[in-house]
């Protein structure tokens, strides 16, 4: 059975923005369900488990966590137009780029001006995902550093484009476009000013990235959280059990384990292994509202141990 894609994000939510974008590269349809963008988040905790980070994509009763595996899910189930054209490993490498080293720079510089009107929730939250303090004064000191490293990714990408290509592998938009976007989009979302003093060093970036905007972000329709929970119950998961033969650690299908982010968010999810390899596991777990559920995760990037 093909169910649709659900998707659980925030409209500011620079992670989200990625996944929106490949929905508008593959022209595909999808359902929206508009989430908190911080916790508590009563109505897609029973779906994850716990995993509180943005954006999840549902499909029936299996969830996807990460950017990272919701484009691989993605790109396996609607292949045509094809994120990935040109070779298929390395611009997932480029996620971790775009996600840690350029997005670290990009919160420093938004919440360095914007922090003093941040409500205190939003920073208790955000302390407690990354397991330190929300401090504007530490971003505000970092903001100088922060302005010359957005700068010099900025530079990256400029690089890439100075031949006049559309995009940067070619005629078409690709997932190496997605990654390198986000951080401009969240920046130019957050302050525009800001944003506009940067890309004035770089006009065929610029023009890349309303390039990008103009694809546009397929057809949505808003869903109600409780109809997604619904759905779930009503589902079963669609992964299939197998064990890895080549997991460095001996894992296997029915392994009870936790998966946690390794960088913030790492609030552990328990279950047990339905599949893994050396991209994705997936864990079957149980709850009072949804029933079994199969909850995707990358490997790359999350930490996997025994229950």
């Amino acid at each position: 059975m093909a169910h649709e894609i659900i998707f659980h994000h925030y409209p500011t939510s620079p992670f989200s923005e990625k996944i929106r974008l490949i929905f508008g590269i593959k022209k595909l349809s999808w359902r929206s369900v508009e989430i908190p963008n911080m916790m508590p988040k009563p109505d897609l905790l029973p779906l994850t488990g716990g995993y509180r980070k943005t954006p999840v994509m549902q499909m029936g009763a299996d969830i996807f966590c990460d950017t990272q595996v919701i484009a691989r899910a993605l790109e396996r189930r609607f292949p045509e137009p094809s994120i990935l054209p040109h070779g298929k490993g390395l611009p997932y490498g480029l996620g971790f780029w775009a996600d840690r080293l350029f997005f670290m720079p990009t919160v420093a510089i938004i919440f360095g001006e914007i922090g003093d009107m941040v409500p205190e929730a939003f920073k208790k939250d955000r302390a407690a995902m990354s397991g330190g303090t929300f401090s504007t004064e530490a971003l505000k000191a970092a903001a100088p550093f922060a302005r010359d490293q957005f700068r010099a990714h900025l530079a990256f990408i400029a690089e890439q484009l100075a031949d006049g290509r559309a995009f940067l592998q070619g005629a078409e938009p690709t997932l190496a476009d997605v990654h390198a976007m986000m951080n401009v989009w969240f920046l130019k979302s957050a302050l525009a000013p800001v944003a506009k003093t940067f890309l004035e060093e770089f006009p065929k970036l610029s023009a890349w990235y309303t390039r990008l905007r103009d694809i546009g972000h397929g057809t949505v329709t808003a869903m109600d959280a409780k109809e997604a929970l619904e759905i779930a119950r009503r589902a079963s998961p669609e992964a299939k059990a197998s064990t890895d033969p080549h997991d460095p650690n001996g894992r296997k299908a029915g392994d009870k384990v936790t998966v946690s982010a390794d960088d913030y968010g790492r609030d552990p999810i328990a279950g047990e292994i339905v599949f893994s390899n050396a991209h994705e596991i997936a864990i079957r777990r149980t709850d009072s509202k949804v029933g079994d559920v199969a909850v995707h995760f990358p490997r790359a990037g999350f930490n996997v141990a025994s229950a």
